[in-house]
């Protein structure tokens, strides 16, 4: 025992000397004796606290205060040891020290106890945390267990709570937004969802509402408790809204007692009393506190809901009356706050309306807005806010949980009771829902009886209304206006008599004592008067002006604001006063007055109609449309009214708006689809807009209806008919139009406007027929247009279009020349002469010498003036004495004169261009005064319009030669107005190209390629700059493509076209020539004949051609007729060309009468035209031109007296044609022919000689090899046939050889062999080979088959295989040789294939013969 205290001393010593390991040293040896000695285990934990060994101090120490919990020496070192460590044992150091303040309270210590407290809470104010800082406020708490001890020494507990209050808000505040920042990325989250899940984590364990409560509670500032009764509202509400549907009830009625509470003792707290009034869930609005609705006002007057509730509490249909004036304050001289002022109804509503803006959220305030709109009628506001309420109904209850259903109730009766006269009857069937669904949870609901009875009403369905409002009436015996409309329901339903009776004896309940009971009882007078009017239908009875009028003026007197009376009364003085003024007037104040008044619209619709003032027609119709009258409610058995529609239409196709008046007809014909004027605006909406074919189904369905609908018909329907005409008009079928109109006139025979488009129409047609090839269509079109021309002449001699219309298909006989002969002279100059001075076709006459004198030549019996060439020019000279005509007709319209000049100015540019001739002729002065005539007219046009591209297009044209700088400035002047003109940009490329400046003549060409790719000149620009680059095959696939595209009237795409084609004919070194290459080019000469018949240079391209097609009987008649007319024309000019003409004509006839065994006139003809080309200075031709044309002449001469069996003569002129040629090889082997032919050893040697010279001369000639193979074959020369194979067997490989060549190689080939030393094996050897050379070539396997004695059928086979494939357009096996292959198969039925394909030929009727024989 001693020891023990002796090491405590030692221990004691060491630490005051500060020797804290001898200190250690001496504690444990003391622990070691004793280990429940208290003091050594405070020196132990002292010793190792000052060593800073803090874990073994704070073990020392909390063993010490086992030892004696009580005793505050070891919690004093504690807490020094935690002190000393800082921010790291805060919360230890809380624990000592409240430990400590309990020690000292349990002593009665309540100095040291706070003081203990107190040095807590100076230690976390520098080094705690918040968490710290919460523990240590809850400490001095009335909850804490040492509150007792340090009271009176710590802050009031208000100011505690209000501390640790704002530390937990500002905690759960910072905890919310790190939720909702790390839960908002997540995939498909939703901010609104985060946020309410972030708060209802947060709020449902939040201790504040707690904390706020007990601040209300301690607190003895009234201030502080107001606020926090008000935060502690806020915080219940916005926890309600984030709780779950099954947890807010608890909660909610939490919050209505809060708010309940302020009302009572009137905080002046907006969410409270708006809480209180809002949840307040009442069926009818009588049913609030008037006294809490006028404290609101008073105390939130810049609340929105006061605004509403202020207006709403002093209109005429609150529930609660007016407070009584307080005669104190009015004797003080103190104005009642409490007083509801008096508004006028424009301030009421405008003070509800802002005050409704400033609270968006409040049903209350919907609620009132919705009745007091219902009451002043407006109904669409009424729809508007009804709706807008019920969304925040439901809003709300997601929110509060609350079921609301009395307000939902008392929304959707304004909703559907306004949709009950909003856009009516539209909107009926929604409103019918609602009601329907109200009765089946309260079947005795007045407003929805009412509602659904004004709907059946107004559906017609009268019975049911009656049934209806007859429940309604029951309930409210004493209402006069349910009373009114059961009486009118009766009327409506064929009860007249009994509704007027009813209707009377309700009008004397009535008493006018506001604006809603005056409106009442005008309407039931016009009812009345409307029961009178229908009861006696007699003209008299409605006419009495003390009958049904009477009526409509008392309702009228009685509110000057019912519109159906000034309806009812715009009838009477229409259709009995006869009154058209009073009754427009009348119409338009009842429209004006109410846009359901669809009678009165309508009938005002037709007045202004009739007035031409569409303006106003459409203001009508628009608001007729938009009233919602015009259909009715799906399921009702009224008509739907269709004229709203129809009208806008009409006045759409006058504004030239004809999509929209497309849109307009249509939806007249969803609401009646038997209205036939509807379905004819239609199809007139579709004409105008260019949609034909659906114009063409409308008007023959308007004439055609299907399905059993019956069109309502009224008045003619020729204009239908007209327009259906007028669209097939516009679809090129012009045939049905011109049927259409006649069959119109049948009935209508001076219908001007039908005849004169009868007129265009044929016109029209006539220029369709030259442009597609049909030009005798054409000319029979144009005759016919000269005949109704005539008969509109007789009552409408002064039309423009008229002699517009006969100018032109004077002029359509210019482009059919064929048919000139037909024009009827006679016809045009009689119309041309009737009903106007022939003084006027002296017009101009200066510039183009027509005039009047030209009228009196068209019909001359002059038989010079009736020849082919004087029929052209007077036909032209009618053509322009037409639109003279046309000029004078249209002098009061500036726009038609510019349009007549204009078409002046093409004709006599036509005039120019068809008397355009060479200036031998001595006609170039008169062509030049039609083209200088052209450009004043064309400048007369430009003056009265400048802004029209197409005359600026016609300048440039005319004047490209005489002014090219002048051309140039039209064309771009012309392409500034309109820059996508593809004629203009082919025009000017024109003129580049005359100009000789072929790289902007291509550009100009391009461009308009790419304006438009169809454009056929286009092409034929590019295919001239081609042309003139050198580029032959260039050029020809241009003026190919341009004459595939081009119209048949084009006559310059047909002569580039054929030119271009035969030049590369010529120029090919390739023989074989398509059929297809000569047939299209031959078509477009014949047709180019058709419109020129005097074009000699295409005629003649034409006879060759078809000399090329094997037509020479035909080629014969045209070659007889240049020749003709090119004799002619020499006789009167003896121009050298004439003659150059008519010798290649000779020689083109001769070798034609040649081909059709005409020997002697072949020969005649060819002489003559060689002695016409005997000297060089005779003609015209080019030397190669002439030795080329000489040589044919020649060589025709020769065979001509070769067959004409004069050899000697023959012989004499291929000698000729020898040395002219320059001993060509075709010559040589014609005159090596004619040589064997004569048969003599002299003949035959000089024969084989020139053959022998002109293969030295011209290795590789196909015909001079043939024939020395075949003579040396014939003869029997066996070293000439070496040599000869050699050289066959060389030029058989050669692709450039023409099929007959082949032919012909092989078959020398084949004698060759089989007369050689091989005999038929040599033969056959030599046919295999030609086999595998051109395996699909007929000739060789023919050959075969034929030489190969009884097994030839297999080669036979593959002969008529591979004949078929060569036929034409894949081949160029003929008839003949077609037939040969069918008959080489021996059977029957290709006998009488080979007899089809060739009758003259006799192979296939042997081979049928034979076949049938042996069949037989």
């Amino acid at each position: 025992m001693s020891s023990i205290k002796a090491a405590l001393k030692a221990a004691k010593a060491a630490l005051d000397a500060q020797k804290y390991e001898d200190a250690v040293v001496q504690a444990n040896n003391v622990l070691a004796s004793d280990p429940q000695n208290y003091f050594a285990t405070i020196f132990l934990g002292r010793a190792h606290e000052k060593s800073e060994n803090y874990e073994d101090a704070a073990k020392a120490y909390t063993s010490a205060t086992k030892l004696k919990p009580k005793d505050d020496q070891a919690w004093l070192g504690l807490r020094s040891l935690y002190e000393s460590q800082g921010s790291s044992k805060v919360d230890e150091y809380i624990t000592v020290g409240v430990r400590l303040a309990e020690i000292y309270g349990e002593t009665d210590d309540n100095h040291r106890c706070a003081s203990a407290i107190h040095k807590v809470t100076d230690l976390v104010k520098v080094k705690g945390t918040t968490a710290d800082l919460k523990r240590t406020l809850e400490i001095q708490l009335p909850t804490s267990p040492i509150y007792s001890y340090i009271e009176g020494f710590v802050p009031h507990p208000s100011h505690t709570y209000l501390r640790l209050a704002e530390i937990i808000e500002n905690e759960e505040k910072e905890r919310i937004n790190k939720l909702i920042g790390e839960r908002r990325t997540r995939l498909g989250a939703r901010i609104a969802q985060v946020t309410t899940e972030a708060k209802r984590e947060v709020l449902s364990n939040s201790p504040l509402e707690d904390i706020y409560q007990k601040i209300i509670d301690w607190t003895n500032d009234d201030d502080v408790r107001r606020d926090h009764e008000e935060k502690l509202l806020r915080r219940c509400l916005e926890l309600l809204h984030v709780l779950p549907k099954e947890h807010k009830e608890t909660k909610r009625k939490e919050v209505e007692k809060i708010a309940r509470g302020m009302v009572i003792v009137k905080h002046k707290f907006q969410i409270a009393w708006c809480i209180d009034i809002e949840w307040k869930d009442v069926e009818n609005i009588q049913e609030h506190d008037g006294g809490v609705l006028r404290e609101f006002v008073e105390f939130f007057p810049e609340s929105g809901l006061s605004e509403v509730l202020k207006g709403y509490l002093g209109s005429e249909i609150s529930p609660f009356p007016l407070p009584q004036k307080d005669d104190t304050n009015q004797q003080n001289g103190e104005s009642d706050d409490n007083q509801d002022a008096i508004l006028s109804t424009e301030d009421r509503l405008i003070l509800m309306t802002e005050g409704l803006d400033l609270c968006k959220e409040s049903i209350l305030a919907h609620r009132l807005m919705g009745d007091y709109y219902l009451y002043l009628e407006e109904y669409e506001s009424a729809v508007d806010i009804a709706r807008k309420g019920l969304r925040f109904v439901r809003s709300e209850t997601d929110k509060s949980g609350l079921a609301l259903r009395n307000h939902i109730d008392a929304l959707n009766i304004i909703l559907a009771t306004s949709l009950i006269h909003y856009q009516s009857p539209k909107n009926h069937p929604e409103a019918k829902s609602i009601f329907n669904e109200l009765l089946k949870r309260k079947p005795s609901s007045t407003p929805a009886l009412i509602g659904v009875g004004l709907i059946l009403e107004e559906e017609e369905e009268y019975e049911a209304a009656i049934d209806f409002l007859g429940r309604a009436l029951m309930k409210d015996p004493g209402n006069t206006r349910i009373g009114a409309e059961v009486a009118w329901c009766k009327a409506l339903n064929g009860n007249l008599t009994k509704g007027l009776e009813e209707l009377e004896t309700y009008v004397e309940q009535m008493e006018v004592t506001d604006t809603r009971s005056r409106d009442l009882r005008s309407q039931t007078l016009y009812r009345i008067g409307k029961c009178m009017w229908d009861l006696n239908p007699a003209r008299a009875a409605r006419k009495d002006r003390n009958g049904a009028y009477t009526k409509y003026l008392a309702s009228i007197k009685t509110n000057p604001n019912y519109a159906p009376a000034y309806t009812s009364l715009g009838f009477f003085y229409s259709d009995y006063a006869r009154d058209k003024r009073r009754a427009r007037q009348c119409f338009q104040k009842a429209f004006e007055l109410s846009v359901f008044e669809i009678e009165a619209a309508e009938r005002l619709a037709r007045a202004f109609a009739d007035e031409g003032d569409w303006d106003i027609v459409e203001v009508v119709a628009q608001r007729a449309i938009d009233s919602g009258k015009r259909r009715p409610a799906p399921g009702s058995k009224k008509k739907g009214i269709s004229w709203p529609y129809s009208a806008l239409g009409v006045v759409q196709m006058n504004k030239q708006e004809y999509a929209k008046a497309v849109v307009s007809f249509l939806a007249a014909l969803r609401i009646s689809p038997d209205d036939y004027h509807s379905y004819v605006g239609l199809g007139e909406a579709y004409h105008n807009s260019g949609r034909y074919n659906s114009a063409a189904r409308t008007f023959n369905y308007a004439e055609h209806p299907e399905d059993g609908v019956q069109m309502k018909k009224t008045g003619e329907s020729w204009f239908t008919q007209y327009m259906l005409a007028n669209v097939k008009r516009e679809l090129g079928q012009y045939d049905d139009a011109i049927d259409g109109y006649k069959h119109v006139l049948s009935d209508r025979p001076t219908e001007f406007g039908v005849s004169i488009t009868l007129l265009q129409t044929l016109v029209e047609r006539a220029w369709r027929c030259v442009e597609t090839g049909f030009f005798g269509k054409a000319a029979d079109s144009a005759i016919e247009a000269i005949g109704i021309a005539e008969g509109i002449a007789k009552y409408r001699p002064d039309a423009f279009n008229l002699w517009k219309a006969l100018g032109d298909a004077s002029s359509v006989f210019s482009f059919v020349q064929s048919r000139l002969k037909d024009l009827p002279f006679e016809k045009v100059q009689s119309l041309l002469g009737k009903g106007v001075s022939v003084d006027q076709y002296d017009l101009f006459q200066e510039a183009d010498g027509i005039n009047k004198a030209s009228l009196q030549t068209l019909t001359s019996e002059d038989e010079g003036l009736n020849s082919p060439s004087s029929i052209l020019p007077r036909c032209l000279n009618a053509s322009i004495l037409a639109h003279k005509r046309a000029i004078n007709s249209c002098a009061h319209d500036i726009h038609a004169q510019a349009v007549a000049w204009f078409n002046l100015g093409w004709t006599e540019f036509r005039v120019h261009k068809c008397l355009e001739t060479d200036s031998a002729t001595g006609q170039t002065k008169q062509q030049n005064k039609f083209l200088k005539a052209s450009m004043r007219c064309f400048k007369r046009a430009i003056e009265l319009e400048a802004g029209n591209s197409e005359f600026w297009n016609a300048l440039g044209v005319v004047t490209t030669k005489m002014n090219p700088k002048v051309a140039q400035h039209s064309f771009v002047r012309s392409l500034h107005l309109n820059e996508r003109s593809v004629r203009t940009w082919t025009n000017l490329g024109v003129l580049y190209l005359l100009q000789n400046d072929l790289e902007l003549a291509h550009q100009a060409f391009s461009r308009a390629q790419s304006t438009d790719p169809d454009y056929a000149h286009a092409w034929l620009g590019e295919g001239l700059v081609a042309l003139l680059w050198g580029d032959t095959k260039e050029a020809l696939a241009h003026f190919t493509h341009a004459y595939e595209i081009s119209d048949s009237g084009s006559l310059i795409a047909k002569r580039q076209y054929t030119l271009s084609a035969f030049d590369h004919l010529i120029s090919s070194s390739n023989t074989l020539t398509s059929i297809n290459d000569l047939i299209q080019p031959l078509f477009a000469l014949e047709q180019l004949r058709s419109q020129e018949p005097s074009d000699l240079p295409h005629n003649h391209l034409a006879a060759l051609f078809l000399e090329r097609v094997g037509k020479h009987d035909e080629a014969i008649t045209t070659l007889e007729a240049i020749c003709t007319t090119a004799e002619s024309n020499y006789e009167v000019s003896e121009s050298p060309s004439e003659l150059s003409t008519f010798a290649k004509a000779k020689t083109d006839l001769a070798r034609n009468r040649l081909a059709v065994d005409d020997y002697s006139n072949a020969a005649t003809d060819a002489e003559t035209a060689l002695d016409l080309m005997s000297e060089e200075d005779s003609t015209t031709l080019s030397k190669d031109a002439l030795r080329r044309t000489r040589l044919s002449a020649h060589i025709t001469t020769g065979l001509s007296h070769f067959y004409l069996c004069d050899i000697d003569a023959s012989l004499a002129t291929f000698r000729t044609a020898l040395e002219e040629s320059g001993s060509a090889p075709d010559v040589v082997c014609l005159l090596a022919r004619i040589l064997w032919a004569k048969g003599g050893t002299d003949e035959k040697a000089v024969a084989k000689e020139q053959l022998f010279d002109a293969i030295e001369r011209h290795p590789g000639h196909v015909g001079a090899s043939v024939l020395i193979g075949a003579i040396a074959a014939i003869e029997g020369d066996e070293e000439t046939m070496e040599a000869v194979r050699d050289d066959l067997e060389s030029l058989r490989t050669e692709p450039k050889l023409s099929y007959q060549q082949k032919k012909n190689v092989e078959g020398v080939l084949e004698a060759i062999a089989a007369l050689g030393p091989g005999g038929d094996e040599a033969e056959l050897e030599q046919l295999r080979t030609a086999i595998m050379l051109t395996p699909a070539g007929s000739h060789g396997w023919s050959l075969l088959a034929g030489a190969v004695e009884g097994d030839g059928e297999f080669a036979a086979r593959m002969a008529l295989k591979t004949a078929q494939r060569q036929v034409p357009p894949r081949g160029a096996i003929g008839a003949e040789e077609l037939a040969r292959t069918f008959a080489g198969t021996g059977s029957v039925g290709d006998a009488q294939r080979a007899v089809m394909v060739a009758p003259w030929l006799r192979d296939g009727w042997e081979c049928l013969v034979e076949a049938v024989d042996g069949v037989a």
